[in-house]
């Protein structure tokens, strides 16, 4: 898996920390073009990247820190997108699809969020220049818990081994491998 610094949703090495409310992913991804075709003014012609088929470009959202409340804190997580307000600048942000809620016991270090290949807009929203990442914290707020987001071409899926997406596996119980 290659992590491209365009393609992330996070901008510090850190990660984002969504504590209460809704926060916004650190950084949006601008996919406009500047050159070439087509274009438009402000680099604001959006290119389709959803539904790539065989690889399709992927939403990969991980806890870097595990998530910790004096509640039981909840997080989802929202994909938006918005088009060129003229400027060269996003216009208002429609969100597209929103994970599970999560609960505390799920955010734990490692835990893959909102596996998902990137979609194309719903029916009736515009195709982006601007996608960017929503947080909403739930129930409680957050003490402590970072998340590393990303736009990815292959991610590294395997099965899970545990009920909080946190354990990769690739094997059923029981199975033994000789080394």
């Amino acid at each position: 898996m290659i992590l491209d610094g365009y393609l992330q949703f996070t901008a510090s090495t850190t990660g984002d920390l969504p504590t209460t409310g809704t926060q916004n992913s650190s950084n949006t991804i601008d996919l406009g073009i500047t050159s070439g075709i087509p274009s438009s003014a402000n680099g604001g012609g959006a290119r389709d990247i959803g539904i790539g088929d065989d690889p399709a470009m992927k939403l990969l959202v991980l806890v870097t820190t595990a998530f910790t409340s004096g509640g039981a804190a909840t997080l989802s997580v929202a994909l938006q997108g918005a088009v060129d307000n003229g400027a060269g600048a996003p216009a208002a942000f429609s969100t597209w699809y929103t994970s599970p809620v999560y609960t505390l016991a799920q955010l734990a270090l490692g835990a893959a969020l909102f596996d998902m290949d990137m979609p194309r807009p719903p029916q009736g929203i515009a195709i982006p220049r601007f996608v960017r990442l929503l947080y909403t914290v739930g129930a409680a707020t957050v003490t402590a818990g970072n998340l590393s987001s990303y736009l990815v071409l292959d991610r590294d899926d395997q099965i899970y081994q545990g009920t909080n997406n946190a354990v990769m596996g690739g094997y059923p119980a029981g199975i033994t491998v000789a080394n």
